[in-house]
């Protein structure tokens, strides 16, 4: 057996260099398909299918509570509840991130922190390069002074000296000893934190069910399902409702995989972009269908004599499909070096925030990934191929040598140009409806104006500013000092702007009602600046905005959106009204009503904001937002970038300590937001695009095949009196039937194809008429572009030079 497979593929090697221009159009056909489908499973290999590089994986979770049905961050009280109380955890911990001013040589840096438990390393089972993690005993208050610093922060910042563990660091004023170096493997799960140091909770922390912040890991127990978690979960808050009947801020504890909480919606995007770019393969083998089905039938002559010589069926479809196969697997190869170029594309095109999409490579499970579509490519473009070529007639093959068609050849023919215009159909219909919204996202209101206008973040350390009327008054004071730099206009400071991190959420109840988890509207928090809606120009709709006069010993105010004015007031005027929402035994007066704000991005509704003077925060707000602010500038040109040195030499002034980080131009946040989208339409656009083209080349293929094979018979029409144009009405009818049947089996796929686009497309169906009206007429002009060669071949037919050849 292996001799005559060895046999077969030297015979294929031949007849690769028998027919060079077949054999470079099939590789190449190949080539493309392979290569691209590769090049995006390489993408999802990395992000969704590689194992996350810590012991059992699977068993790894993320518990948090459920909040307006999502998972949310968890207070101190119920993570103490669950860790004492649930079986079904070997271990559970908590964290929090924050950031720190590291300064540690002459420039500043800030640097995300993990405030975490003892046990979170516990959790994933990690290693170290260097030193070790900190204790039980080194987890408590006033002796928390420890870090462990992140592979990729050592690298950057310590340059990979080992001689770092026992370094002292001075971190927001106060002195840190590094104890060890985290293996670089956990970068791939640390995603944006770059150290690591205890969380100290005192007891009165763990005692409180209000206070919303921390993030909760686990790892299952042996033997122990999500769901088994889930129900235990549900028993403990029965229980803790029991306990402690008037604690309204109890919830519901929810168990995600890890791997689900990491990905989100990625896996999704990127699994609907394989299945695009696996249609664009099956156009390619269509394709190299036809091609083989035209080769088979100029073969006819050479089967029918090895049939005469005794070749079974069976030996004969196993030659032809390893010539197929040698065929793939040399388009495979060539694919191979294509996705050594486009991979390091993909990643550089990838929008941020994608898990572990810089680990995308060429490494071992790709190229097996890339030898199986070889293989399955030559299956599924040979072997019906291979079966026609094989059984045909002997006979018939001897006498014409070669030349003449069945009908049912053209019927398969058809069949093939149809399944080719279908796929098309499919693609170009997804990869309209995403044009059509990311369109739709582009026009949308925001609800503020972007241009020119730059932001950056700002952090205060500990040390220094604890008493929360110091920090108020160095926010307000550099907000003055930027305002008045050369080259800005405006300058104003928010805890919570929109694109960009921070600020928290708080319930917020009307006067005379009680505050009830289940009644209260979850309202966006913003301290900010009384220039600040003048610098976003956020619209005032009713009242007055925040003056100098709203300081801490003035009546409290509040500025609410829209949204959160409808909400808490259905029905009524919100001015003049008094609110609850961030400190016991406080109502906020509504003095004015402001347009609602996309601050998630266009494709997310605007949340139910509200707004409070700087000099009125809550005393506790600035521990809760880490002293931590986004100062927003409006530039006098219209450059906003020109005014970061301003910026810059502001906070400079107001604290030289402090690094400015995070700095960007508000239209450069806004397409941060719309990259996911942008990235999927580009990449669905262009895969349409290839399809079409690849259908478009099947079509004319087997129009130039249909004429060259009828050409006696059209020249026979044309000597018995049929004119020009009613030959090529023959022609572009024989060509369009596949084509229209092709495109109703696309309208029908693409309308089930197109449910998986739902949660991806904004201000239009999935139905919308536009785009499946233009998505055809695409594919039919295209059609008919690629029946103009063979037509007009077919219509110059001589009959009396055609005829005498004959």
């Amino acid at each position: 057996m292996l001799q005559t497979m060895m046999q077969d593929v030297r015979h294929a090697l031949r007849q690769l260099a028998v027919a060079p221009a077949f054999s470079a159009i099939v590789c190449l056909t190949l080539a493309l398909g392979i290569g691209a489908t590769t090049a995006i499973f390489s993408v999802v290999y990395a992000v969704v299918l590689q194992p996350f590089p810590f012991p059992d994986p699977d068993r790894v979770v993320v518990v948090g509570e459920a909040l307006e049905g999502q998972i949310s961050e968890v207070s101190g009280g119920n993570f103490q509840d669950w860790r004492t109380q649930s079986t079904s955890f070997e271990e559970l911990a908590a964290f929090h991130l924050s950031s720190m001013n590291l300064a540690d040589g002459d420039t500043p840096d800030r640097v995300v922190t993990a405030r975490t438990t003892q046990n979170f390393f516990s959790v994933f089972g990690v290693r170290l390069s260097l030193g070790r993690t900190y204790t039980t005993e080194e987890d408590q208050p006033g002796r928390e002074q420890v870090v462990v610093l992140s592979h990729r922060l050592w690298s950057r910042r310590f340059a990979s000296n080992p001689e770092v563990v026992g370094r002292q660091l001075r971190m927001d004023g106060t002195s840190y000893t590094v104890i060890g170096v985290m293996a670089e493997e956990f970068d791939r799960v640390a995603a944006s934190e770059e150290l690591w140091a205890p969380i100290a909770f005192t007891r009165e922390r763990l005692a409180l069910h209000d206070e919303h912040f921390l993030t909760v890991v686990g790892r299952l127990a042996q033997g122990v399902s999500i769901a088994r978690a889930n129900a235990e979960l549900q028993t403990i808050y029965r229980r803790m409702q029991a306990q402690l009947p008037g604690e309204t801020q109890i919830r519901v504890g929810v168990v995600e995989s890890y791997a689900s909480n990491q990905l989100g919606d990625v896996t999704p995007r990127l699994l609907t972009l394989l299945g695009a770019v696996t249609l664009v393969l099956l156009i390619a083998c269509v394709n190299v269908a036809h091609l083989l089905l035209a080769r088979g039938g100029a073969r006819s002559h050479e089967v029918a004599l090895r049939t005469a010589l005794g070749a079974s069926h069976a030996r004969l479809v196993q030659q032809l499909l390893t010539e197929t196969t040698v065929l793939a697997l040399v388009g495979g190869t060539l694919g191979v070096v294509l996705v050594y170029a486009l991979v390091p594309a993909l990643v550089a095109a990838g929008p941020e925030g994608v898990p572990r999409l810089d680990q995308a490579s060429v490494n071992g499970p790709v190229l097996l990934f890339a030898l199986c579509v070889a293989v399955a490519s030559a299956l599924i473009a040979g072997f019906v191929p291979a079966i026609r070529t094989a059984g045909s007639d002997p006979i018939a093959g001897l006498k014409t040598g070669g030349r003449g068609a069945s009908v049912s050849r053209d019927r398969l023919r058809a069949v093939l140009v149809a399944a080719e215009v279908s796929a098309a159909i499919v693609l170009l219909i997804c990869a309209g409806l995403l044009v059509r919204s990311a369109i739709h996202l582009q026009r949308l209101d925001t609800g503020f104006d972007a241009t020119g206008v730059l932001s950056a973040r700002v952090t205060l350390p500990t040390t220094g500013y604890e008493d929360p009327a110091r920090v108020a008054e160095t926010f307000r004071t550099l907000a003055e000092t930027l305002a008045t730099s050369p080259g800005v206009a405006s300058a104003a400071i928010s805890s919570n702007t929109p694109m960009t991190p921070g600020g928290n959420y708080n319930g917020l109840v009307p006067e005379g009602k009680v505050f009830d988890p289940n009644d209260f509207v979850l309202g966006r928090a913003a301290v900010v600046t009384h220039d600040y809606f003048r610098v976003m120009r956020i619209p005032l709709v009713g009242g007055r905005l925040f003056t100098d006069d709203d300081r801490r010993d003035a009546l409290p105010v509040v500025v609410l959106s829209e949204t959160a004015a409808s909400r808490l007031f259905p029905g009524e005027d919100a001015l003049g009204k008094r609110v609850g929402c961030c400190e016991e035994g406080r109502l906020n007066v509504v003095v004015g009503v402001v347009g609602d704000v996309r601050s998630l991005g266009p494709q997310q509704p605007a949340p139910a904001d509200f707004y409070l003077p700087l000099a009125q925060a809550p005393r506790d707000a600035w521990d809760r937002l880490q002293r931590s602010v986004t100062v927003v500038a409006r530039g006098q040109g219209d450059d906003p970038s020109a005014i970061a040195a301003a910026l810059r030499a502001a906070v400079r002034q107001v604290d030289p300590t402090v690094p400015v980080y995070d700095v960007a131009t508000m239209p450069q946040r806004l397409q941060t937001t719309l990259a996911p989208a942008q990235f999927n339409t580009s990449l669905m656009l262009l895969l349409g695009t290839i399809g079409l083209l690849l259908a478009s080349i099947g079509i004319y293929g087997v129009v130039a095949y249909f004429v060259a094979q009828r050409r006696r018979d059209i020249a026979i029409r044309i000597a018995l009196g049929a004119r020009h144009r009613d030959v090529a009405r023959m022609v572009v009818g024989h060509a369009m039937r596949p084509v229209v049947i092709g495109v109703v089996i696309g309208l029908i796929a693409a309308t089930a194809a197109s449910q998986i686009l739902t949660a991806y497309v904004y201000g239009i169906t999935t139905s919308d008429p536009l785009t499946l009206a233009a998505v055809v007429a695409m594919v039919v002009v295209t059609a008919l572009l690629a029946t103009a060669v063979p037509v007009l071949r077919a219509a110059r037919v001589d009959p009396m030079t055609t005829l005498r050849a004959e």
